[in-house]
This record gives structure tokens, sequence and C-alpha cells, in this order.
């Protein structure tokens, strides 16, 4: 993982986030942290609001510390920012910080924001070229053995835990459920697939070891892809090394650890909090039952509510501009709070709540950047919750709702546990 080279170290502009004095704060200590142990999936909504009420749509965030950035948190700002390149790059060679040397090389945000050959990481024509490469083979994955392939996989491991009294669907059901099928999607075999669910969960707990689990993630994509150059198959792998973009095998790479992180954890989170709802919201379980409400209607409720990524990291300014009533500076750190952006009341009804059936929620991010696998995530996340409804739907919470755990981290809202009870 390379990070720019170190320059010498120079006066950071006056109202940037890098600035302990701006005006119209008080110093660092109102750089809000985003990042600790106490930072988890059940404060984070209120964590959002009360920035929301003392700094507007933008508001200035340590990210670690002495590492500063705006956390964008407003609708309309959200989009801005996520569709013109011409003013927020993608790059994180423009953040002044990494090109100050103050951002350690050990750095657990190195795995998010680290610059890599990839699509996540380029603008203009470079990410057009990837982009077109991924998006293309992602069309190629046929949506009925997709079904099946995720209804196969649902069936056993519900199977592994049906006779029992309780089961976690967190690690037994939605994790294992979303490592399986994206990494078969791969063109992974079984032991390849533990490897690389392992390395995934350690890349995105967001901790001391989280570099150190992206270079396993590699290695192990590594060996996948020259597997594939010798023998492909009908997988992404093998149709990304194939396209006519003719990308490079450094680029083939990192584009598949995006893929394969984005992919994993977002659909992990979106079936596991889609299954908590549906324990712990009658109004919405009986609206479900009942016909009132389609399970797409359901998956986008959550993403209203409760997206799968709540934070994404990072855009760049180019020059100096004024967002949201701030003075943001050429070379600051901006993080699309996806979760914040989506309870903006600026664009909800007066109740508060989304209108069923809009999917004008920012949870796939937004712009020529927004997520290109939405129609695979959304019909592996609808074939596994319709598959265990159907097998189990006696289940109930085995603790109550107040006492679920929640991993610490600043980028998803993600449950560490799901206890259920099964049977009558």
């Amino acid at each position: 993982m390379t990070a720019a080279p170190r320059r010498p170290r120079t006066e950071t502009p006056p109202q940037c986030p890098g600035h302990p004095d701006r005006p119209g704060h008080s110093g660092r200590s109102r750089h809000v942290p985003l990042y600790g142990a106490g930072l988890d999936g059940d404060g984070l909504p209120a964590l959002y609001e009360r920035l929301r009420a003392e700094h507007g749509p933008v508001a200035p965030v340590a990210l670690a510390p002495g590492v500063h950035a705006w956390l964008v948190m407003g609708y309309e700002e959200l989009l801005r920012v996520a569709r013109r390149e011409r003013d927020f790059s993608h790059d994180p060679r423009h953040w002044r910080l990494l090109r100050e040397g103050r951002v350690p090389a050990d750095s657990p945000l190195l795995a998010f924001v680290g610059w890599r050959p990839a699509l996540m990481f380029a603008d203009g024509r470079r990410h057009r070229r990837m982009r077109s490469a991924v998006a293309d083979a992602l069309g190629r994955v046929d949506g009925g053995e997709l079904g099946r392939l995720v209804r196969d996989t649902a069936d056993r491991l519900i199977d592994s835990f049906a006779g029992r009294r309780e089961a976690d669907l967190v690690p037994h059901y939605a994790h294992r459920l979303a490592a399986r099928v994206v990494t078969r999607l791969l063109g992974a075999d079984e032991p390849v697939s533990r490897k690389l669910a392992e390395a995934v969960a350690g890349t995105a707990a967001a901790n001391a070891d989280s570099v150190h689990a992206g270079r396993r993630l590699e290695r192990v994509l590594l060996a996948l892809l020259r597997e594939k150059r010798r023998a492909p198959g009908p997988d992404l792998t093998s149709w990304l090394l194939t396209h006519p973009a003719s990308l490079r095998e450094e680029e083939v790479l990192h584009n598949l650890a995006v893929t394969v992180v984005a992919a994993h954890q977002t659909t992990k989170n979106w079936i596991a909090t889609t299954l908590r709802l549906l324990l712990t919201d009658p109004v919405l379980r009986s609206s479900l039952d009942g016909g009132h409400l389609t399970l797409d209607e359901a998956l986008d409720l959550v993403l209203w509510r409760f997206p799968p990524t709540q934070n994404l990291p990072g855009r760049y300014a180019l020059r100096d501009v004024r967002l949201g009533r701030r003075e943001v500076r050429a070379g600051d750190m901006l993080v699309l709070g996806l979760a914040a952006a989506g309870r903006d009341p600026r664009v909800l009804p007066a109740c508060g709540r989304p209108v069923t059936g809009n999917r004008a929620h920012v949870a796939f991010g937004a712009g020529p950047h927004a997520c290109p696998a939405q129609p695979q995530a959304r019909l592996i996340a609808r074939t596994a919750v319709e598959v265990l409804r159907r097998r189990l739907p006696g289940l109930r919470l085995a603790v109550p709702e107040e006492r679920l755990a929640w991993a610490s981290s600043p980028w998803t809202r993600s449950l560490a546990a799901l206890p259920v009870r099964l049977g009558p």
C-alpha cells in the first residue's frame, strides 16, 4: 500500500480541518472524534444530529488524533461533492495531511484511503476506463444463477443451525452468506473463500490490524488472479482479466480488492439490519406480512434509515470552495456522511420518515462513483431475507433490543451479533 512521498511540513491555512484555531471554532476540541471504542452503531445517529444542530450540514471531525476532515451530512451538499469532480477528487494524493507526512504509515485509515490503482481512487478518464471493466464484468453475472446460488447457500447455512434452540444471525448467516456468495462470484473455491472472508473482516475493522489485513487480502487475491489467468472461468476475476479495457495485473488486483470489501460489508450489513428491523419493528413486520409493503420497499427503508455504509471516505478539495457555510480549502479531506444525509430534515417529510418506494437515498453513493453492484447487492439481500423468513417464520430476539451489540467502526453501522430463538 503506497502513500504519497513525504514533503516538508508547511503552515496549514486557516479555516481548514487541519488548523486548530480557525475562525468560528474554539480549537482542536471542536473536531468531534470519529474513532475510538465508544463509537458504535447504537450511538452514531444521535451523534449526527448533535453535529447537525451545532455545525449545520458540514461538520469538522477528527478521523484519528490530529487527522481532521469535514463530515458532509447535508443531502444536497453530499450530492454536490459526489458529482463535481472538478472541485472534489477521489485521489488521496491530493490530501494535504498525507502530502505533509502527517498520517502515520501504519494508520488504519490507509486501509481505506491509501492510494492504489483502483476505480475508487481515480477521476475522469482513468476512472471511466476501470469502471467500464468492473461494470461490464458485473453485468455478465446471470441473475437467475445468482439467485439460485444465494438460495442454496442460505438453505445450507440455515440447515446448520435450524435444529438448535438459538442462533446468531450475524456470524452464522449474514456474514457467511455474503462472504460465500461474493467470493464465489470471484471464482474462488471454499478454502480461498474462507481466507478472503477473514481478510475482508480484518480490513473493515478499522483497527491497528487493518493495514496488515489489507495486505493479506491482496496476497490471496493475487494468487487467485494468477490461477484464473492460467485457467479462466465464468467469474468476475476472469472477465476483468480479459476485458477490452486491458487492465494491468495490479489494476485487476486492486479493483477486485475494492469490490470484495465493499460488496461483502455492504451486503452483510444490509441483510443483518433488515432482519433486526423485522424482529424489532412490529409495524414494519405486519406491513410486510400483510402485503401492504413489499420486501424491496422494506429494503429501501433500511437504506434510508440505517444504510450499511455510514460514512464514505474520502473526497479531496481541488480548490477553495464554500460548502454548507464552511470554507473548505484545497487539500482538505471530505467524508460523505451517507447515513446523516439520509436523515437530513430538509429532504424528508414532516414526519421525518422516508416515503415508501423512494429510492433517492444515497446509501450507494451518487454521481460517477455510485456503486456499480447495486442490482447484485439487492438480489443477494432480498433472497437472503426471503429464504430465512420462509424457513424460520417463528424467529424472535433472544435478548432485549437495547442489549444488541454493535461493532465499533466509523464507517459502517454493523451489528456484532443478532441472537435469536428458533421455533414456537
